[in-house]
């Protein structure tokens, strides 16, 4: 049977460039949904329960039908690690870091650390190059991150240091996780199924929230099970998965330098947390090292 006509270059270019801003826009939503939750008192290991425990439960049968002797093909080894680092695990840091800094520190520093993490474990783990103005995009991020972290210590003291290291730790967790799916060649799709799935080994640990669960209500939970289960988890990695297929890795490798400022843009909208100056001048220096470290 003939497979369906390709759609033309200027539709694709049109639904890729859709497609990445749609994942970079539901990566946001998660960030400003986890901030809220903290905000209204929701415990950290509630916010991970729907991150990945609806999503398990949804993916369960797809897990199963394709075998979990060896995870379709995946095998136990590298299930376990990936999600050590890609999944509850990172919902974790991240979560747990709002309870200590602002909305601005996460959107920012997590991506930031995800992207130069990864820049430094794909040369030293994948020998891939790394030419000279990704070098210098890496350099400015850290420094964009300097401002941010320099903030954290006058203003919030230890407490801020402690939120900003937890997202440092998310962040270069997903670079691990990241480096992982290019060594072993696994969609990222497919990565989403398994580590959700995996996750759901860390259930009986939410037990210790389950009365914070009941006390944050019906309408509360079902937000964050919508936008954290499903716009920050499967629907934002299919999206950012189409924008590589009709863009090209290397165009679709810049929608999540988009993330920061969609993220404190939703944050002011919805929560009204209006961005200090320095967190403002740290996403200026930041974004401007993604786009360094995205071209060759």
């Amino acid at each position: 049977m003939d497979s369906a006509p390709a759609l033309p270059v200027k539709h694709a270019t049109a639904l890729g460039m859709l497609c990445g801003a749609g994942s970079a826009l539901f990566w946001a939503f998660g960030f400003v949904a986890a901030r809220h939750g903290v905000l209204i008192g929701m415990s950290p290991l509630v916010l991970a329960m729907h991150r990945f425990v609806w999503p398990g439960f949804a993916l369960l049968p797809v897990v199963a039908a394709s075998g979990f002797s060896d995870l379709g093909g995946f095998g136990w080894r590298r299930g376990v690690a990936i999600t050590l680092v890609g999944g509850l695990p990172l919902a974790l840091w991240s979560y747990i870091g709002y309870v200590y800094v602002p909305l601005g520190h996460g959107s920012i520093i997590q991506p930031s650390c995800a992207a130069v993490g990864g820049l430094i474990l794909a040369r030293f783990m994948l020998k891939e190059p790394l030419p000279p103005r990704r070098i210098a995009g890496a350099v400015i991020i850290v420094l964009g991150l300097a401002v941010i972290g320099a903030e954290a210590l006058r203003t919030m003291g230890r407490e801020g240091i402690v939120g900003d290291l937890l997202f440092v730790a998310a962040g270069s967790s997903f670079a691990i996780f990241g480096m992982l799916l290019r060594l072993w060649r696994i969609t990222p799709m497919h990565a989403a199924a398994v580590t959700s799935v995996l996750s759901l080994a860390g259930l009986p640990i939410l037990l210790f929230a389950y009365g914070n669960f009941l006390a944050a209500g019906f309408y509360e939970n079902l937000l964050q099970a919508v936008v954290q289960g499903v716009f920050a988890g499967p629907a934002a990695i299919y999206l950012f998965t189409r924008a590589v297929v009709l863009l090209g890795a290397g165009r679709a490798a810049l929608y999540p330098s988009l993330v920061p400022a969609f993220s404190l843009l939703l944050g002011f909208l919805v929560l009204g947390e209006v961005p200090t100056v320095s967190q403002l001048v740290g996403l200026a220096i930041v974004v401007a090292g993604f786009r360094l470290t995205q071209t060759s």
